[in-house]
């Protein structure tokens, strides 16, 4: 009975060992891949914060774009495309609704853009400024803070060359695509110094006008692949035409001139010897308003 007796405690000792030992290696499993799952959790949280965190990002990039307008500015817009179509179709009809856009081309100039920005707050509408990097450059502090008044008021800001050099754009009146886009660019680098880095625009107009010259198939590449626009006119004051006008015959072309559209892309300029423009402007909007036009912008 004794020896028997030992037996069983041997292997009940041995069975007990056993039993311990199974349990603390089931218990390092266990705990192992406890430590697994708790690591691939915080893992994949690390993962969902690094993607939260990129798309904020995207999403405040987003809101800090300017393409040619600024927040408050966007009221005032409409897509340059659309209007493009409608000039390059010639069909300037909108349903009975009436929309004009007042632009301007050449500027800032330091003697005129500032007369023409007063009217147009006087009145509470908005305009396009086609821009020259030169003509902004030579106007020192002053011509880039006329930009940001004119911005920061929602007016839209597009892209009219650097130069406004004939030659240089358009040798022999053929379009030079690689001088063209190098011209234009410099005046976008100096809109993004004046704007900030996070403003762009898409709407440039050519100097002397998109059908004047030749072989323009590829800037119209180009645009399509960059999402822009070439906006030209349907309308126009003829403050660059002919003989030099006063106010009152500036008046009177603009309404000859865009008499029975329903959608108006009216030329104008800002530049230097301009002041006639400026005299004219308060007349030419309340003409638009009481025909009851609504004023947008281009962008």
């Amino acid at each position: 009975m004794g020896i028997k007796k030992n037996q069983n405690q041997i292997l009940f000792y041995l069975w007990f060992s056993l039993l311990i030992t199974t349990m603390n290696y089931t218990s390092i499993e266990v705990t192992q891949y406890v430590n697994e799952i708790k690591q691939e959790k915080v893992e994949l949280q690390a993962q969902q914060e690094k993607v939260a965190k990129e798309n904020r990002e995207k999403e405040l990039e987003e809101q800090l774009k300017m393409v040619g307008v600024n927040k408050e500015g966007k009221e005032y817009t409409y897509d340059a495309k659309e209007i493009q179509k409608k000039l390059k179709s010639c069909d300037y009809s909108n349903d009975g609704n009436k929309i004009v856009f007042l632009t301007f081309d050449d500027g800032s100039s330091t003697s005129v853009t500032p007369k023409i920005l007063e009217t147009l707050k006087e009145e509470g509408v908005r305009a396009t400024f086609f821009v020259c990097g030169k003509t902004i450059e030579d106007g020192g502090e002053k011509a880039k803070e006329l930009i940001k008044t004119s911005f920061d008021y929602g007016n839209a800001i597009g892209n009219h060359s650097y130069s406004h050099d004939y030659h240089t754009l358009y040798p022999g009146r053929n379009l030079d695509i690689d001088a063209f886009k190098k011209d234009f660019q410099k005046t976008d680098e100096i809109l993004k110094d004046i704007l900030g880095e996070h403003f762009s625009t898409r709407v440039i107009r050519c100097p002397g006008g998109y059908i004047s010259w030749n072989k323009m198939d590829k800037l119209d590449e180009y645009l399509d692949e960059n999402n822009m626009a070439e906006i030209d006119w349907n309308a126009l004051n003829s403050d660059a035409e002919g003989k030099k006008k006063n106010a009152q015959e500036l008046v009177k072309q603009t309404i000859k001139t865009s008499s029975g559209k329903d959608i108006v892309v009216l030329l104008m300029h800002d530049t230097y010897g301009k002041d006639e423009t400026a005299k004219a402007l308060p007349d030419i909007i309340r003409y638009f308003k009481e025909q009851g036009y609504e004023f947008k912008t281009l962008s």
